[in-house]
């Protein structure tokens, strides 16, 4: 019997772009990186549920490398003021979610605010 994962998040995103608000200030949404962090977190609850065992477990039943769902499972452990600037779009623009993948940061919450600072 072929058991195979399905992933659905309930979220409903625009194209990626940039919008204008208040004639001033420039909001950019990244969805790609918003739709690799809502996954994480799904993903970090069928864990913390022993809905799934590993992360090697969610790839296999999602088709994936486990380096790809573990190295996105490290989403989860971002500071929530840097979540909320990513789901605000207020995020430096060089914060993209291929830096996050391929570069350590650091657990500690302060360090994090401390390199995001470095962005701007």
């Amino acid at each position: 019997m072929n058991s195979n994962l399905e992933t659905f998040i309930p979220l409903a995103f625009q194209r990626r772009g940039v919008l204008q608000m208040d004639g001033t200030d420039v909001v950019a949404h990244n969805t790609t990186f918003l739709a690799a962090l809502a996954r994480a977190f799904y993903w970090r609850g069928l864990l913390d549920t022993d809905a799934m065992k590993s992360g090697s477990e969610i790839a296999s039943k999602e088709g994936l490398t486990y380096a790809v769902v573990n190295a996105s499972l490290r989403l989860t452990l971002l500071a929530p003021d840097i979540i909320n600037q990513l789901m605000r779009g207020t995020q430096p623009r060089r914060i993209n979610l291929r830096w996050f993948l391929r570069h350590n940061f650091p657990a500690d919450w302060q360090a994090q605010r401390e390199l995001i600072a470095n962005f701007k």
